[in-house]
């Protein structure tokens, strides 16, 4: 029986939170629905203190944003694009449009076919997070998306120019400088300005998640996402109290309600992380964030033994995963909720966050249980078709079809079949709700 040494906040807290957020953003998509640009001015000039004719960032501008940065800044961005463009072109090559002759005359097929346009959130109010620009335009560009726009908030009172710069060379036809809320309306319902997108993508905080959830069904969204989550599936052999702490609170540092969860075996190791956690706390430059965090959300887990382990983080569904046992290998066979895992010590969370390859826009709040993380085939559609090739052929399909619809009712259903066996098939069978052969005036 696993024994909770740490609890974080109660579900009733969260849910009161969620409800207060929930609000806010149905009353401004309501505005910015009705009034347009002019809403997302006033909420640009209310939430940002920013304010400018056009949002979208002229050639210019973004020439200005790359020449800023050093260039080994540049070269790192590059690098990173590079590891993000190769795995999502790897993940491309992995999905085939399939054609197939599954019966003598008749052809199946699908086709992955690339959205039209996608909008990226890339969020960058509290840390110039340039990273989401590799993972949300890139995927969208490697599976062949032709319209990528961007949304990223001014940061110290002027575009981010590493935010700009990652947009620009992760190959963005449209940056604006614009956040929060109404950057995610303005891409997701369109405005006189800015036209609408397919799909919603890229992390951001709670209220950018539910302004996503609420507009989802008139535009995809990637997944639903909130807090950043980190799960530490630890034991003495594969991890001790400072690698831990360091890690738990690398993650907490995202926002004052991101959860930060060690799940272990030992309890000694447990201990020894709390007290690290207590020590770096004094010189963790983002401390402030990431106490809040830790003393809010934090917890604390001591399990029987992996198997258990395994059963309580699939509970959990954590959107980071990081194994420090053992046997790291046993969890990525047995575990199937989670956003991401980062098997042993020598890979972490910031890896995948920043520079590895895989993408970063992954599930919280227990939607790992049914989706994964953002990818390039978030971008593409699986559309089938069918063709029928000779007579035999329909008029054998039809004979099936106009039965089956008869035990449904769908009298219309089996006059598309009948026609067909007629016609193809040479035979004179009732018209649909005939009890005899007849021809029509």
């Amino acid at each position: 029986m696993a024994r909770y040494l740490k609890r974080g906040a109660t579900a009733e807290a969260k849910a009161t939170a969620n409800r207060q957020i929930r609000d806010t953003v149905e009353t401004i998509l309501a505005d910015i629905e009705t009034r347009g640009d002019a809403a997302v001015r006033d909420l640009s000039i209310r939430f940002d203190g920013w304010d400018r004719e056009s949002y979208r960032l002229s050639p210019a501008e973004i020439q200005a944003c790359i020449d800023e940065l050093s260039p080994q800044a540049v070269k790192d961005i590059e690098f990173a694009q590079t590891q993000v463009r190769n795995f999502a072109q790897i993940q491309r090559d992995s999905m085939l449009d399939v054609e197939v002759e599954t019966l003598p005359g008749v052809v199946l097929g699908h086709k992955n076919l690339p959205l039209n346009s996608a909008g990226c959130y890339v969020p960058g109010g509290k840390y110039p997070l340039l990273a989401s620009a590799h993972m949300s335009v890139i995927t969208a560009k490697v599976a062949g998306v032709k319209r990528v726009v961007t949304c990223a908030p001014p940061f110290n009172g002027k575009p981010a120019p590493a935010i700009v710069a990652a947009q620009a060379m992760a190959g963005a036809d449209e940056i604006y400088c614009l956040g929060g809320i109404q950057a995610v309306a303005a891409m997701g319902l369109g405005t006189p300005s800015i036209a609408p997108v397919d799909i919603l993508v890229g992390p951001g905080n709670a209220f950018v998640a539910e302004a996503k959830r609420q507009l989802f069904g008139r535009v995809g969204i990637d997944l639903f996402a909130g807090p950043t989550e980190t799960l530490i599936i630890a034991d003495e052999i594969g991890c001790d109290g400072e690698l831990a702490a360091t890690d738990l609170l690398g993650q907490a540092e995202h926002g004052p309600d991101s959860p930060a969860v060690l799940l272990t075996t030992s309890e000694k190791l447990a201990h020894d992380t709390m007290a690290w956690i207590d020590k770096l706390l004094e010189i963790l430059p983002t401390a402030d964030i990431a106490r809040r965090a830790w003393e809010s959300f934090g917890e604390v887990i001591v399990a029987e033994d992996d198997a258990e382990m395994v059963r309580i983080a699939d509970e959990i569904a954590s959107e980071h995963v990081q194994v420090m046992t053992h046997d790291p290998d046993y969890f990525l066979q047995h575990m199937t909720n989670y956003g991401a895992l980062f098997l042993g010590a020598r890979t972490n969370v910031a890896y995948g966050d920043k520079v590895i390859g895989t993408n970063h826009t992954l599930p919280t709040k227990k939607a790992a249980r049914y989706t994964g993380g953002l990818w390039v085939g978030k971008f593409l559609k699986t559309c089938t078709y069918q063709r029928v090739l000779t007579d035999e052929a329909s008029a054998m399909i039809g004979e099936y079809c106009s039965r089956l619809c008869a035990l449904e009712g769908f009298a219309g259903h089996g006059e598309q079949a009948n026609i067909r066996v007629r016609r193809y098939g040479h035979r004179n069978i009732p018209y649909a709700g005939q009890a005899e052969p007849r021809e029509l005036a």
